[in-house]
């Protein structure tokens, strides 16, 4: 398979005497790369990335490249294309301060949790929310169907209700349940990122999708449900039926970085009320003609969809400037010991 021949290139005589490639793994000084030569490996253009005046991208697993091909010896990545998607997290080597990414350039987030105790509102609030941010479309894949553990019913159905549209697949890697559903999304030379914790079944499903092991698995602890990381490098995967998937152990790292966009996508419930509250700040709280509380009070639009986001809000503001973040928090918390020491001292004197 060209795994370059899905990218939507015009001027491909712009890439000349470059040839493209895709990321397929992604090794600490090294990437394997996949074009029409086949499989082979490359490392970054020094003066491209690392020099004075360097302004290209790194690459991440997924990314399109231009290489300068070496038949004999790693090939030189010269330039990284533009992205139709990214996940992105605060790069810890820059203090958190920038994005580093670490998957690029699919279509598809597949939003893996298992019908067990791994599965609460708050986790899928906030894969939902870095899906849509991504620019790709997401999927809620629920595994572990096979378990029908007590309470699986009523979590496929906070699922579709948090959903707003997306789809929402529960299946079992161990029988093969629900995987058809899967099937309308893994067209060829479609890609697919997967986005889950450990012990929510990635692997499994990867597996299950390939029809062979195509990657290690690892048992789950059953005080908690958890497993352990088995995928140990970013790497992008091909299926039997020509699609390709992403996993990456990054993934479990995201932070919410830059995600207004994704909140307003996962929250569309929310944002959509708030267009009628009567203050175009309104906070939600206490404020006369709040649409939100009102839809609240009438059992509308349960309160911990509001909770969900306000929380998932702080976490976004936090990730795009911890100091600033930590600084609002500290000048409001002095603020409200100022009013408490006023009301008390009001109360005294009478």
């Amino acid at each position: 398979m060209n795994f370059t021949e899905n990218y939507n290139i015009v001027y491909k005589e712009e890439f000349a005497p470059y040839t493209p490639a895709r990321v397929t793994a992604e090794h600490r000084e090294r990437y394997e790369l996949m074009g029409s030569q086949g499989a082979f490996f490359g490392k970054l253009k020094t003066a491209e990335y690392f020099g004075e005046n360097a302004a290209e991208t790194f690459p991440t697993v997924g990314d399109f490249v231009l290489v300068d091909y070496n038949e004999t010896g790693d090939s030189r990545i010269v330039r990284t294309l533009p992205r139709t998607s990214v996940f992105e997290r605060p790069d810890p080597s820059y203090g958190r301060q920038r994005p580093q990414a670490v998957a690029a350039n699919f279509d598809y987030v597949f939003i893996v949790l298992s019908l067990n105790r791994d599965f609460n509102d708050k986790k899928l609030a906030r894969y939902l929310t870095l899906s849509w941010q991504s620019g790709a479309q997401p999927v809620i894949v629920l595994t572990k169907l096979d378990l029908r553990e007590d309470g699986s019913e009523r979590m496929i159905s906070h699922a579709e209700n948090a959903a707003f549209g997306v789809p929402v697949c529960p299946v079992s890697s161990l029988t093969g349940e629900g995987l058809d559903a899967l099937k309308a999304f893994l067209q060829p030379g479609k890609t697919a990122a997967l986005l889950g914790s450990s012990g929510a079944g990635k692997s499994s499903l990867i597996n299950a999708l390939a029809g062979e092991t195509l990657m290690k698995t690892g048992a789950v602890r059953e005080e908690d449900a958890r497993g352990r990381h088995t995928t140990t490098h970013r790497q992008m995967l091909c299926l039997p039926c020509g699609a390709l998937v992403i996993d990456t152990p990054g993934m479990r790292e995201l932070g919410m970085w830059d995600v207004t966009e994704g909140l307003g996508d996962a929250f569309g419930d929310i944002t959509g009320l708030a267009q009628g509250c009567r203050f175009s700040d309104c906070q939600h709280d206490a404020e006369p003609g709040c649409a939100v509380r009102a839809a609240i009070e009438r059992g509308e639009l349960p309160e911990i969809r509001l909770i969900q986001y306000r929380k998932l809000k702080k976490e976004a503001r936090y990730s795009d400037d911890p100091n600033a973040y930590i600084r609002q928090r500290t000048e409001e918390r002095k603020r409200r010991q100022i009013e408490e020491h006023k009301k008390a001292n009001y109360r005294k004197r009478r």
